[in-house]
């Protein structure tokens, strides 16, 4: 049997015990009882289930009574520390959170709804949207063509005929009072570059590190080598560079060179 093969339910629990063993180095049937609700003998049978699928299986330790990592494991599947996050965490009964809250996004369904709509009919509609450059306009047609996310917010892509160019928005930044009426759009948009323009960012520690907090770094971020390739498409690099903190006072990447390839 492959860990394909199991049901939904048991390879969660078995990614549970994975990340377990991968980030703590131990593990034992309570975990998995706690953790589920689930019974001591479907938890034994879980724990059967991954040493037989444990490329180099844990070792049981009657004095810890765990089963503890060689040093050789390999685990079932590739995770970050991120994901891994409630298997190391230190679990208290404390109501503040060791997470930090972050803000949630907000967005009104019904015009999320509308663009949506717009985007598979084909069809532009007239909204008022607020800019926190320039405050709110008194009205344009935009021609919404797919939902984006910066990892954080929801935003939509549209054409803005008042702009002549694609632009990137927020629904919440929509107003109410929109008329959202709609017209067919008869002619063909222009090509989206941008969006059709992958952007190759190349990156590296910032020049004023030191030698020893360049390496730091490196490591932290997963550099291969010298610098760190990411990709992303054209219309999304301001998102890109917010989201990496790289124009902060304090951060610790910059980048050395942007290429940009066609996709099409």
């Amino acid at each position: 049997m492959s860990f394909d093969d199991l049901k939904y339910a048991q390879r969660e629990r078995l990614i549970f015990l994975d990340r377990c063993f991968t980030w703590r180095g131990l593990a034992n049937r309570r975990n998995l009882v706690e953790r589920f609700g689930i019974s001591e003998a479907q938890a034994a049978l879980d724990f059967k289930t991954y040493l037989d699928l444990a490329v180099r299986p844990p070792c049981y330790d009657n004095g810890r009574k765990s089963y503890i990592v060689v040093d050789e494991h390999k685990p079932l599947l590739p995770s970050t520390l991120k994901e891994a996050f409630e298997v190391v965490a230190e679990q208290d009964n404390c109501a503040v959170s060791a997470i930090l809250p972050r803000p949630e996004r907000k967005a009104d369904p019904l015009t999320v709804s509308r663009l949506y709509q717009a985007m598979g009919a084909g069809c532009a509609l007239h909204i008022q949207y607020t800019s926190m450059s320039s405050g709110l306009d008194e009205g344009q047609w935009v021609a919404p063509v797919r939902f984006t996310s910066d990892g954080e917010s929801v935003h939509f892509r549209a054409f803005s005929f008042k702009h002549d160019e694609y632009r990137n928005y927020l629904p919440i930044r929509i107003s109410l009072n929109s008329s959202f009426d709609q017209k067919k759009i008869l002619e063909e948009l222009p090509r989206d570059i941008d969006w059709n323009t992958k952007a190759v960012i190349w990156l590296r520690p910032k020049a004023s590190l030191s030698k020893e907090q360049a390496k730091v770094v490196r490591r932290e971020f997963g550099f291969d080598g010298e610098l760190m390739r990411v990709e992303t498409r054209k219309a999304l690099e301001f998102f890109f560079s917010r989201r990496w903190g790289l124009k902060e006072n304090g951060a610790r990447l910059e980048v050395v060179k942007t290429e940009y390839e066609s996709l099409t």
